[in-house]
């Protein structure tokens, strides 16, 4: 029996997403939506490509919850987009109420799940969804570092003239423009990549990937990322399918590592069939502390915006 994964949305990232499973094979695909017709079309479309892509599995779309029942993974794509001027905080009110609902009804239909949140703000959307599941923390978990870490180390291998291949980067930190590259940990083919990129041309990277989404969104003017952003969510996905005990950041539940508590937060975890397996808490220095405070800070205001609605 094939795995079952529900993608909450049926937008650009929720279809992008559910084309990135079905090209990989990894499980049966529901896709839902509120609106009418548009899961169903886009489910169709997809599966229609199986012949030609030669992928075996079931592509449905839905507006009804009770076809998610007995998903594997859930992920949460739904919400309204980041608008050129606007920041993540601005969505809170919009996306809180969007994200309280989509979960309410998914959760207790697939209570084993590990639930993978990729809607905006980030860390505060997997702050509601573990309180709104009751799930345990381990099986909450916001798809966001393996984002963040993807345009950081795309924009490395540019610079240095290599491949993205053999580009390893790691970053902490809450989703966005306090995100906390970390450079020390970053290295290219085991090499640092201190040796290949002088420090000014690295911080002015490190710059770039913080504002990577913001980026994008003033260059498409109507929309945001959503290439990217499936991609490293259906790695999260194949990480929990297929156990694969991924090292990569993620945004999970504090309760005392870094010195914080009672947050989701970007740390580098080990992902695999029970979610977050394990966090890994690195040896900061000083400075990279004093950001990773900053950035929690800004991640604590978001959660703190939630709480007074």
């Amino acid at each position: 029996m094939r795995p079952k994964v529900t993608i909450v949305g049926a937008g650009f990232v929720g279809s992008t997403s559910a084309h990135w499973i079905a090209a990989k094979e990894l499980a049966d695909i529901v896709l839902v939506d509120i609106v009418d017709g548009i899961p169903q079309g886009k489910a169709l479309d997809l599966a229609e490509a199986a012949p030609i892509e030669g992928f075996d599995l079931h592509v449905i779309g839905t507006n009804d919850y009770a076809d998610t029942a007995g998903s594997d993974v859930i992920v949460v794509t739904s919400g309204a987009p980041r608008k050129p001027g606007m920041t993540r905080e601005d969505l809170i009110k919009i996306n809180a109420n969007i994200t309280r609902d989509c979960i309410s009804k998914a959760a207790p239909l697939s209570p084993n799940a590990v639930i993978i949140i990729v809607n905006n703000p980030l860390d505060t959307m997997a702050y509601l969804a573990r309180e709104v599941s009751g799930f345990p923390k381990n099986r909450v978990v916001g798809q966001a570092g393996v984002l963040d870490s993807a345009r950081y180390r795309s924009f490395i291998a540019w610079e240095a003239g290599v491949s993205v291949e053999d580009v390893q980067a790691m970053l902490m930190g809450g989703h966005g423009d306090e995100m906390v590259p970390l450079p020390r940990f970053t290295t290219i083919g085991g090499i640092p990549v201190t040796e290949f990129i002088p420090a000014d041309q690295l911080e002015a990277i490190v710059d770039r990937a913080r504002k990577g989404g913001g980026e994008i969104v003033n260059l498409l003017k109507t929309g945001s990322a959503y290439y990217a952003p499936s991609a490293a969510t259906v790695q999260m996905v194949e990480a929990v399918l297929r156990d694969k005990k991924r090292v990569i950041p993620c945004a999970a539940y504090l309760e005392g590592e870094y010195g914080l508590n009672d947050i989701y937060f970007g740390v580098p975890v080990v992902l695999g069939a029970g979610g977050v397996e394990k966090i890994i808490e690195l040896p900061l220095n000083a400075d990279e502390q004093a950001l990773v405070q900053k950035s929690a800070e800004a991640v604590r205001s978001s959660i703190a915006a939630l709480k007074s609605m």
